[in-house]
């Protein structure tokens, strides 16, 4: 009996050395990491997609849609991605070269998450937020991470209104394909900003006389920007914020959605337009449907 096992071991073992190459990728990993999809890019920037559930009416605030098609998107222009719909931990964080937000109210941090967002950060990883991801309990101390933060349950915002931007830095490469024009959307105001540094104002727009803006309306309040900062003990940081959004189909505006792509490679500290004139490598032939 013992000749047996040791000959049934001998086989396990063999087998195992003989596993198919694409069972093998990954090296130190083991034979259990999944095999890359192809036409992946291997050296892509790392994204990490910080989305939630769904809320509000049909079209708005599309958090989990967003997840599904942007992970969709910045992996076919050559970004490595993940994604949940909770918090990223620091596991999550260890690789992310920037992590992008579209989640409500997403400033409503535990200690623990604080932590593990502050380390990110501290190594110099980049952060992007969308619409109301910066609205919290804490404006003041989410704006030292993204430059400027909103007062939950304060009435700051316009609702559905016009937005009419006014490029502000038409020189900046993030803003290269934005003009001037108007969309239909939310824009926020009273905001808590970041200040020694402050923020650098890529857009703005005039507040509409919409019923929640009040005496504010006529205003002119940034809604794009960029946040370069270095947390204390930490490495120098970037941050990029759109606050549109609540309509999700604004996502897919040609001029918005070049403007997004550019501000995450921005805040990830790549070439500003690696996400937007990437080219997918011809596959190998002969690979068929694999």
């Amino acid at each position: 009996m013992t000749i047996l096992r040791n000959c049934a071991l001998s086989m396990l073992l063999l087998g195992g050395a003989m596993l198919p190459a694409s069972a093998q990728q990954g090296g130190a990993a083991g034979p259990q990491t999944a095999p890359r999809a192809p036409g992946q890019n291997p050296n892509g920037m790392h994204i990490y997609l910080w989305a939630g559930l769904k809320s509000h009416n049909v079209g708005q605030h599309d958090y989990p849609q967003f997840l599904a098609d942007w992970s969709k998107l910045l992996t076919e222009r050559g970004a490595v991605v993940d994604g949940s719909l909770h918090p990223p931990t620091g596991a999550d964080l260890s690789h992310a070269d920037v992590v992008v937000i579209y989640k409500g109210d997403a400033a409503y941090l535990t200690p623990g998450e604080k932590d593990d967002l502050e380390t990110y950060v501290k190594r110099g990883g980049g952060l992007v937020t969308f619409h109301d991801s910066l609205c919290g309990p804490d404006p003041a101390y989410f704006s030292t991470l993204v430059g400027g933060a909103k007062k939950h349950g304060e009435v700051n915002f316009t609702l559905d209104a016009p937005i009419p931007y006014t490029i502000v830095d038409k020189s900046n490469p993030i803003m290269k394909d934005m003009s001037n024009f108007t969309i239909s959307d939310e824009a926020f105001f009273l905001m808590t900003w970041a200040q020694n540094p402050g923020i650098h104002v890529l857009a703005t727009a005039e507040i509409a006389p919409t019923r929640s803006a009040g005496t504010h309306k006529g205003e002119i309040a940034p809604q794009i920007w960029t946040y370069e900062h270095t947390l204390p003990g930490g490495q120098p940081a970037r941050a990029f914020v759109w606050m549109q959004g609540h309509t999700y189909a604004n996502f897919a505006n040609y001029q918005i959605q070049r403007m997004l792509l550019r501000g995450i490679a921005w805040a990830a500290k790549k070439p500003v337009d690696e996400l937007v004139d990437y080219v997918a490598p011809p596959r190998p032939a002969g690979r068929g449907g694999q």
